[in-house]
């Protein structure tokens, strides 16, 4: 057989040419698309509707009133404007607490990779450890340890525990121990670099591309975190998005304009995380070539 006709079949049988492979996987992918996609569209036509539109109407279409508007500006505008401090209390402990988790997770996975001491395995396992442990069997205990210090109800009860990210130190520990190369760390120490400016200057830089994924999971976390405001905050004015959306939603029953409330406001919280991901996205678009050109 000609070398050329070889070659040709290998091409052939090369995995993810074929057309049908090519259809499985696109199929595939359009289903898991259109699973993601359909709540946050359904949510976005819900908002547009009135009480009376949102159960009269079908659900994935358009009500006979556009009400985007009026039902955004009520969400803003209702109890002089408490969702605006919900959005606020929200950006605080998602955005601190997911900046600061980010760090140390870089600096305790950094250490943990590049650093040799006694003890090390045992971290790393407990670490591993923490992450196995779920939010919900830990709420519990730390709401009777910030009542015991006094912080319960307060900021700090919400924004403390989301500091510490242990499957974000797992991930840095991984990704600093694939593409932190110690060679490159012994030049800088030569050159007269400390550990903790070669850190901010090589560490974080190289590590971009996990700090990336560790800020986003800590972000959305924090962001959709339910369980732990609600034991630990009982002032209504300290409350995040989540709580006070649940809060209105708790009304219905009562008042069925809360729907118009609850829908607009949904809408308006899931706004943050989406211009996150999409500014974001490129970290991770330039960390899957890592490595890839010498």
């Amino acid at each position: 057989m000609p070398m050329s006709a070889t070659r040709a079949s290998a091409t052939d049988r090369s995995a993810g040419k074929s057309t049908s492979t090519t259809i499985l996987v696109t199929a595939v992918l359009v289903l898991v698309a259109v699973y993601f996609l359909v709540p946050v569209y359904w949510v976005v036509v819900a908002a547009t509707k009135s009480t009376q539109d949102l159960f009269a109407s079908n659900g994935f279409l358009l009500g006979g009133t556009f009400s985007l508007w009026q039902n955004i500006s009520q969400v803003l505008s209702y109890d002089n404007g408490i969702f605006l401090r919900w959005f606020l209390n929200s950006v605080l402990y998602a955005g601190v607490g997911a900046l600061i988790a980010t760090y140390l997770a870089a600096a305790g996975g950094y250490a943990l990779a590049k650093y040799q001491f006694r003890g090390k395995n045992l971290v790393f396992g407990t670490i591993l450890g923490g992450v196995l442990v779920p939010g919900t069997a830990t709420a519990l205990p730390m709401f009777l340890l910030f009542s015991q210090l006094g912080l319960a109800n307060t900021y700090w009860s919400v924004l403390i525990p989301s500091l510490v990210s242990p499957f974000g130190l797992f991930l840095c520990r991984i990704y600093a121990d694939s593409t932190v190369d110690t060679a490159l760390l012994e030049a800088a120490r030569i050159d007269g670099a400390g550990e903790l400016r070669i850190f901010h200057t090589l560490g974080l830089r190289i590590l971009s591309p996990a700090l990336v994924t560790v800020f986003l999971f800590q972000l959305v976390g924090i962001w959709n975190n339910f369980f732990l405001p609600l034991i630990m905050l009982s002032d209504n004015s300290l409350y995040p998005i989540t709580l006070g959306l649940n809060n209105w939603r708790s009304q219905v029953d009562r008042l069925p304009a809360f729907y118009e409330l609850t829908t607009g406001g949904v809408l308006l919280s899931i706004i943050p995380l989406a211009i996150a991901m999409i500014v974001l996205q490129r970290f991770w678009r330039g960390g899957l070539t890592e490595g890839a050109v010498k």
